[in-house]
C-alpha cells in the first residue's frame, strides 16, 4: 500500500497540510508504533523523519528523540510550523556519572519545546528476570535513577512520564511515585501493557490516573494457548479495551491529554503464566496477583475472543509487513478521528 493509498484510507491527501485535523490535535504518533517503516527506511539507506510522517498523517502530536541532525531549534521551527506538539524520550540516568549527559539532554529538550519526556525503565519482567531478588535489584536501581534525574527535571520544568512497560505491577509503580512526590515525576500511561501482568485495564488507569501527563495510546487483543494467552495490539476499535470509557477518564483530567498511537505491527506477545518461571518474580506482598486477579484474567481472555486473526508479520515479505503496518495505522487513526471526538 502506498502512502497516498495509506491517506487515502484516512480521507486526507497527500499534501502537506499547515495544522493538524482538527480531530487529531491530541492524537499522536509513538515511534515504536511504526517499527516496520523505521527498518525499511534504513534498508534503504535513509533515515524516517518521523516528525514529518506524522504531520502527513495528520497527527497533533509527535514522540521522537533528540535531533540527530540540526539543533534543538529547528526541530521546535518544523514542530510549530506543523501545529504539532513533541514529546521527546531522551533516556535517564543509570549512574550518578550520567547526570551531566542528562542534564544537557534535558536542557535540550526544552529547547525543543517538548511538552514532556518519556522514559522506559524496563523490558518484560517476566522473560528478564529469574528471580524475585534480581527484580528487586533491578527495581532499586529504577529508583535510584529517578532519584537522580527529578532534581534536573525540578531544574527545567521539564515533565518526565514513567511508562508503565511490563516492568511494574500499577500498584507498585503508584506506591513508589506517591512517595517520590513531585509534580516533575508521572507517568506515560499505556493502555495495554499491564495485562501481560495480570491487570484489567481499567484497574491500571484508576491506579495510575493521578499520574497520568502522557499515554501509548492502543487497543489489544487476547487468545489462549498452550502456556498462557497471547497478547496483541490490533487496530483501534478491533480490541477489548474500552478505548472511549478510558479516554474520558483521561480527558477529564487533562482535556489536552496527549495521546500518542502505537499500535505495534508484531507478531502476538506469548504470555506463559502456566508456567513456573513466569511467576518467580511477583513474591512482593505490597503487590501480589491474588486468586481474584487470575480469576478476572480467565474471564478477560475467555469472554474476549479475537474478532479476527491476530495481526502477524511471521513469514511476511518486507513488502507485506509494511503494507499491513500501513494499513493497522491507517484503521487506526480513522478510528480515533471519527469515535475519539
Amino acid at each position: 500500500m502506498t502512502r497516498r493509498e495509506v491517506l487515502g484510507l484516512l480521507g486526507v491527501t497527500t499534501q502537506l497540510r499547515g495544522a493538524p485535523d482538527a480531530a487529531l490535535r491530541n492524537i499522536g504518533g509513538a515511534p515504536a508504533g511504526f517499527p516496520v517503516r523505521t527498518r525499511a527506511a534504513r534498508a534503504a539507506g535513509g533515515t524516517f523523519d518521523f516528525v514529518e510522517h506524522c504531520h502527513s498523517l495528520g497527527l497533533g502530536v509527535v514522540e521522537t528523540r533528540l535531533p540527530g541532525q540540526g539543533t534543538p531549534a529547528d526541530l521546535r521551527r518544523k514542530v510549530e510550523s506543523y501545529g504539532m506538539r513533541v514529546i521527546l524520550d531522551v533516556g535517564y540516568p543509570r549512574t550518578e556519572a550520567d547526570v551531566p549527559k542528562f542534564d544537557a539532554d534535558v536542557k535540550a529538550a526544552k529547547e525543543c519545546g517538548a511538552i514532556s519526556l518519556r522514559a522506559a525503565l524496563t523490558g518484560r519482567r517476566y522473560e528478564d528476570f529469574s528471580s524475585f531478588e534480581a527484580f528487586q535489584k533491578s527495581f532499586a536501581a529504577n529508583q535510584r535513577s529517578i532519584e537522580w534525574a527529578e532534581p534536573v527535571l525540578r531544574k527545567h520544568k521539564l515533565r518526565m512520564g514513567l511508562e508503565n512497560h511490563k516492568g511494574w505491577r500499577s500498584v507498585e509503580q503508584a506506591v513508589w511515585l506517591k512517595r517520590v512526590s513531585s509534580e516533575w515525576v508521572g507517568v506515560h500511561f499505556d493502555f495495554g501493557n499491564n495485562i501481560a501482568l495480570c491487570e484489567l485495564p481499567m484497574e491500571t488507569l484508576r491506579n495510575l490516573l493521578p499520574f497520568v501527563f502522557g499515554c501509548h495510546l492502543k487497543d489489544m487483543a487476547v487468545q489462549p494457548y498452550e502456556d498462557g494467552f497471547l497478547l496483541s495490539e490490533v487496530p483501534l476499535g478491533e480490541g477489548l479495551l474500552d478505548l472511549k470509557g478510558m479516554v474520558a477518564q483521561l480527558r477529564a483530567k487533562d482535556r489536552s491529554m496527549p495521546l500518542s498511537l502505537e499500535m505495534i505491527t508484531r507478531d502476538p506477545l506469548k504470555i506463559p503464566i502456566f508456567t513456573d518461571g513466569y511467576w518467580v518474580t511477583f513474591d512482593d506482598p505490597s503487590s501480589p496477583i491474588s486468586g481474584h486477579d487470575m480469576a478476572r484474567l480467565f474471564n478477560l481472555v475467555r469472554k474476549n475472543p479475537p474478532k479476527k486473526a491476530l495481526p502477524s508479520t511471521a513469514g511476511l515479505s518486507a513488502e507485506a509487513q509494511l503494507k499491513l503496518e500501513d494499513e493497522c495505522i491507517a484503521k487506526s487513526i480513522e478510528w480515533a478521528r471519527t469515535q475519539l471526538v
